[in-house]
């Protein structure tokens, strides 16, 4: 049994899956939380799931980082509109020569860690995962739930498969949890956009779930000339994804439950859009290459708009 201890910043649909999942085998796991402190303090982690419902009736709650123990592995699953809070409250949790696994949306986030601490791995995971928060402390895991882990150098240089990346494959997959490790982690979270990009975007926009972009004969065909160019934009940084990457995303959407994107949730329900993080990014990115990305940056103009008029909850 893994020694490592774990601590999940932001425990919602992902962090509280991924890390009820880690404590299920039986590792350890420590979850910072904030409205539903109370209830799972109280009552636990409930998680439905197709893999077998389970519930942790015990788990280590807090609302307050300085109480936290410092551990091996701290896990940052918060959304990126709150990455403004990563200063305070990752350098209390994280151990000297830890590992801090970044499972978030978009380009340049590991950039952003590695600027706050120091003497750490940095490691980026890009989550396939459906799963949804549905009350405090209460996940309902849809579909998927695998996991790329590639780990940060320096200006996104390949790092290769590194020693920290097996360990934390080995602790995920006792967790039951497929792990795919990446030598080139920029390359890994360009593949993710080829499927955030198009799917966020549209399903914010043209109000619709993953099914119904996939059904209409045009917002098929939209989804797929964002893929393209989300490709041109990974190019542009010397990154290629084949055309055959692209038709597996399609396929495996097509396949997929029907589903509302995060950035649909958060929309709907009033809160900040990760539109910088998932959209921004990657535009300046390839835009400081000489790339220009039309379509993409109209969906991101799109989504600003509407980001302004959230009327926040």
């Amino acid at each position: 049994m893994s020694k490592r201890t774990y601590a999940i910043l932001g425990t919602g649909a992902l962090g509280g899956f991924y890390g009820a999942r880690l404590q299920k085998a039986g590792l350890e796991v420590h979850f910072l939380l904030k409205s539903d402190y109370l209830e799972v303090k109280q009552n636990g982690l409930v998680v439905e799931s197709k893999d077998g419902d389970f519930t942790l009736p015990q788990v280590h709650a807090y609302c307050n980082v300085e109480k936290m123990p410092r551990c091996d592995v701290v896990v940052v699953a918060l959304k990126t509109t709150q990455n403004h809070l990563l200063p305070q409250i990752l350098p209390p949790v994280i151990k000297e020569n830890g590992v801090v696994l970044v499972l978030q949306n978009g380009l340049g986030v590991e950039e952003e860690v590695a600027q706050i601490v120091s003497g750490v791995s940095v490691i980026g995971g890009l989550c396939f995962l459906c799963s949804n928060k549905v009350g405090p402390g209460h996940i309902r895991h849809l579909d998927y739930g695998h996991m790329t882990l590639g780990e940060y150098n320096s200006n996104y240089h390949p790092a290769g498969t590194t020693e920290k990346m097996r360990q934390i494959a080995e602790d995920f997959n006792s967790a039951n949890i497929p792990i795919e490790l990446v030598e080139d982690l920029l390359l890994g979270r360009w593949k993710k956009l080829v499927w955030n990009i198009p799917y966020n975007g549209l399903s914010v926009i043209l109000n619709a779930t993953t099914d119904e972009l996939m059904a209409d004969i045009y917002t098929r065909q939209l989804v797929e000339q964002l893929m393209y160019e989300v490709a041109d934009g990974a190019k542009s940084t010397g990154r290629i994804i084949p055309d055959s990457f692209i038709q597996t995303m399609l396929d495996y959407t097509v396949k997929m439950k029907p589903y509302r994107t995060s950035m649909k949730i958060d929309y709907d329900e009033g809160r900040a859009l990760e539109v910088e993080a998932i959209f921004g990014n990657p535009l300046r990115k390839a835009q400081a290459a000489g790339a220009n990305l039309p379509q993409i940056n109209c969906v991101y103009q799109q989504l600003k708009f509407l980001a302004a008029k959230i009327t926040f909850t």
